[in-house]
């Protein structure tokens, strides 16, 4: 059955439900005790197995080990909840629950509904329970409630004192000469669990055993919990680890669970002397991913003079000390990125405002997912490559003795092992075990948002011996530890490393008891796949020339020996492609339209930007540099070794088509004075925006033909032709975008709001519309140098008034539009751009724009033919005949007013 099926039943016996529901709020009709069978029952226990009843005596005999019941007593009206105490429950220490000889004459309960003695000001105190007369309560809280107990410790000369004799019973005192209040184990363990596995806070779950003991007055009872969860916790971890017996203090990292797969010389992998001389380096190499965290943030405390460490630097969390000498000496030196822009280098040195850690960074086990012990650091800025330093020295100085191998993947990889080696020899706190060779690697989904070079460098399926792992598993680790870090933010420095420890060592714990299925259902895919994989090999490596075969066998061999030291010996595994003139001449019109975007960046800028918008151009212009480095470099390739860079580079000159002018001509200047930064033109710095890069229509036809590269230019202009197409296609579709958004969204717009989003979009369509004809007169232009003349009567000059739009214009029927004209390059293969643009057909506008010149044609044909007809003579018809031509479809023009 579905659970449809099942609520549609209930429906109806949701009443006889009810009224046993109902029915249980009221004694029974006998009123006999379920012990004794008398007939004075007043009692109700809602924790035993049935709600039983009983009387006052059977009540007390059975819960005398059981004192965290509830038991509610009948009032003639309903069951008023109440105390066990009241009824004359105790709890006797240190005889087995048995009453101390000691103590002489018990004294006898008075059930009493009115207390007789006030208890002094300081003594806890719950609404619910009833004062009893000359006898002392302690509040215990257990997972069910927070009662007020009558405890009686033992008086004999041997015994020990009332803390330890709590202790021993099951609850924890929260202070040590006159304890007053105490938490049971029970309650102690609930809250870590709920911690660990749902995130709750101690308030939230203090505040529910508040609710749990009284629901009308919850604020009115005392509860605290989280110093004593956090003793509790240490204690735990003392004795997991078999420290009870021990005298010495635990050493670095060694209250921390440690993955048991990892090799471990001597523990689960055999000593380098045992070792079999032919066994590959990698069988016995650690595999490590390191990754920060800027959830885990903390506060700066409020009295760091009184904080107490009670686990510093025994888990996760590195020795507070010694950490903080380290930044205090390191020389963090910020490295040009050689790679793209990545956030995690952008703000290494950000600090934010009333933080003492803006999060935290570590290393795991890159095959099952472990935190590694004592190698978790804090950041008190960003994410600082002397921060993860730490991290890794002394991830890789844990259990390490024997291996000589390791793998480390990092977001980042590529540019921050370049100088690991340098900071940890100039570091006092930085050592690397002797002989440990470390192979750096990037995790497989942030790989692909580095340069293509990137991928076979670091990438771990080009790592012989990294398995097949993703180096990805730090960030699932960190999920768990988001959960539970704003309510730690504000915790004590030691509370708050000590409970991001706690986590950590129960991640690792359910990972161990895991493991083995996880590991044997890994195995049996990996022998599949070994199969499969094997066989695919033997046939490719069947057909191959077995020549071509040793030399490959070679190369693999040189790139994994040298990779460490020259990471561009892995540039053997990507695909080599034989790049010719073609591929070469269109990366250089890449670089043009690179050129061209970043200009019009920078001629937006005012007179003195912000330092953001600084660098975000310098960034840009770092990137457009490497791409004109590089194609330079294959420049001589291609025009031959007579070929000068030197003598060939001039600066670039661009027209623009300025908006804000009142002419309709092009506004060709860019020598305005650009904007400074810093008291210095941004011209100044450097601005590969400006270079001529050396391609066969900068260098001209004639230089072309001196160089024996005359092919080029026929390349160049078959290409040339097609960006003239693109940058045309782009223009006409965003006009056409431009003309709709006039027609739903500007000229509807009710309101201020929804007119600023319509011109916002307008203003973002018209900045691709201008970048576009940038590009196509920046084409027309070298067709020019190219002598195309054929060309350049197919893509006519671009004017200033063919990129008008107005409102208008989607309105057929508006007025003024009678004798409008479509701009020449709306009749450029029209027939192809329908065939291949279906948002083009579904756009009425576009429709509108087709059939309004069509009927305009018509009628100047008939209204041609009606005055030849009528009113001309024929010297007339002569001379208008021989002065009027025919564009085409779509227009008409005279030559005495053609426009372009």
């Amino acid at each position: 059955q579905s659970p449809n099926d099942y609520l549609q039943e209930w429906k109806f016996r949701m009443n006889d439900y009810l009224r046993i529901l109902h029915e249980q709020e009221a004694p029974p009709e006998d009123k006999k005790c379920c012990v004794c069978g008398s007939k004075s029952t007043v009692y109700r226990c809602y924790n035993c197995l049935g709600d039983p009843v009983f009387c006052l005596k059977c009540c007390r005999n059975e819960h005398w080990r059981l004192p965290f019941h509830k038991i509610a007593k009948w009032n003639g009206g309903f069951f008023e909840e109440m105390s066990l105490t009241k009824i004359g429950m105790e709890i006797y220490l240190g005889h087995q629950g048995m009453p101390c000889p000691a103590l002489g004459d018990i004294h006898e309960w008075e059930d009493t509904d009115e207390p007789i003695y006030q208890l002094a000001e300081d003594f806890p105190t719950i609404v619910e329970l009833p004062f009893l007369n000359r006898k002392q309560c302690i509040t215990v809280v257990d997972k069910s409630r927070v009662y007020s107990i009558m405890i009686r410790f033992c008086q004999c000369l041997n015994a020990c004192t009332p803390d330890k004799q709590l202790f021993k019973m099951g609850m924890f005192p929260a202070s040590f000469t006159r304890p007053k209040t105490a938490f049971t184990f029970l309650v102690l363990d609930g809250f870590a669990l709920d911690n660990l596995e749902c995130g709750t806070s101690a308030m939230n779950y203090y505040n529910k055993l508040r609710r749990m003991t009284s629901s009308i007055s919850p604020h009115l009872v005392p509860v605290q919990l989280m110093r004593v969860a956090w003793q509790w916790r240490q204690l735990k971890l003392l004795k997991w680890n078999g420290f009870t017996y021990e005298s010495r203090r635990p050493t670095p990292g060694e209250l921390a669970l440690f993955c048991p797969a990892c090799p471990q010389p001597g523990i689960n992998t055999p000593l380098p002397a045992d070792r079999n001389p032919h066994d590959p380096s990698w069988l016995y190499a650690r595999s490590l991913v390191m990754d920060g965290n800027f959830k885990a943030e903390h506060l700066y405390p409020t009295h760091p003079e009184d904080e107490v460490w009670l686990t510093d630097g025994q888990c996760f969390m590195v020795s507070k000390d010694q950490y903080k000498a380290h930044p205090a000496v390191a020389n963090d030196v910020v490295q040009p990125s050689e790679c793209n822009n990545h956030r995690a280098i952008n703000q290494a040195n950000v600090s934010r405002h009333k933080l003492e850690a803006t999060g935290i960074g570590g290393c795991a086990c890159a095959h099952h997912g472990c935190f590694m012990p004592h190698s978790v650091v804090d950041f008190q800025k960003g994410e600082r490559q002397m921060n993860m330093d730490y991290a890794l020295c002394h991830t890789l100085s844990h259990h390490t003795d024997g291996l000589s191998q390791a793998f480390t993947f990092y977001d980042i990889n590529c540019q921050y092992n370049k100088h690991f080696w340098r900071r940890v020899n100039k570091s006092l706190h930085l050592s690397i075990p002797s002989g440990m060779e470390i192979i750096p690697g990037i995790g497989l989904w942030h790989v692909h948002g580095h340069q293509d070079k990137c991928y076979v460098r670091y990438a771990s399926t080009f790592n012989t011996g990294a398995t097949r792992i993703d180096g990805e598993i730090m960030e699932t680790l960190w999920a768990p530890l988001n959960i539970i870090s704003p309510a730690a933010r504000g915790m004590s420095t030691p509370h708050w490393q000590e409970c991001l420890n706690y986590q950590m060592n129960d991640s690792n714990f359910m990972k161990m008891i895991r493991m083995s299925g996880f590991l044997c259902q890994k195995y049996k895919e990996a022998i599949k796949g070994v199969a499969e994989s094997a066989a695919a090999f033997d046939k490719l490596n069947e057909t191959a020339d077995p020549n071509m075969v040793t030399t490959w066998q070679e190369q693999d061999r040189n790139a994994h020996s040298c990779r460490v030291a020259d990471p561009s010996a892995m540039d053997i595994f990507e695909v080599q492609l034989k790049r010719g003139a073609a591929t070469w001449i269109a990366s250089g019109i890449t670089i043009e339209e690179m050129q061209i975007a970043l200009t019009m960046d920078i001629r937006k800028l005012s007179r003195h930007p912000m330092e953001t918008q600084t660098l975000d151009i310098c960034r840009h212009r770092t990137k457009l540099q490497s791409r004109i480095d590089e194609f330079t470099i294959v420049a001589a390739t291609h025009l031959g070794e007579s070929f000068d860079i030197d003598e060939e580079i001039r600066d670039i000159r661009l027209d623009f088509i300025d908006d804000d002018s009142e002419d309709d001509g092009i506004d060709g200047s860019d020598t305005e004075s650009e904007p400074e930064a810093h008291g210095h033109q941004l011209r100044d710095l450097f601005y590969p925006e400006k270079i001529m890069i050396p391609l066969p229509s900068n260098i001209g036809v004639a230089r072309c033909a001196e160089l024996g590269v005359e092919h080029l230019l026929g390349q160049e202009i078959a290409l040339r032709e097609g960006q003239a197409n693109d940058a045309l296609q782009a223009i006409r579709m965003h006009l056409v975008d431009k003309a709709v958004l006039f027609h739903t969204a500007v000229r509807p717009a009710k309101s201020q709001a929804k007119s600023t989003r319509a011109w916002t979009q307008v203003h973002s369509v018209e900045k691709v519309i201008r970048l576009n004809t940038m590009i196509y007169m920046k084409c027309r232009a070298q067709l020019g140098h190219l002598e195309a003349h054929g060309l350049l009567n197919k893509y006519l000059r671009m004017e200033k008034c063919h990129l008008k739009t107005t409102a208008a214009m989607a309105d057929p029927n508006a007025q003024g539009q009678r004798n409008a004209t479509l701009p020449w390059f709306w009749s450029l293969d029209i027939q192809g751009d329908s065939v291949s643009s279906d948002w083009i057909n579904k756009c009425m506008y576009f429709q509108s724009e087709y059939f309004e010149p069509r009927l305009k044609t018509q009628q100047f044909t008939g209204f041609i033919g009606f005055t030849r007809k009528h009113y001309a003579t024929d010297g007339q018809k002569n001379s208008y005949s021989s002065n009027t031509k025919w564009v085409g479809p779509w227009s008409f023009s005279s030559s005495k007013q053609a426009c372009g």
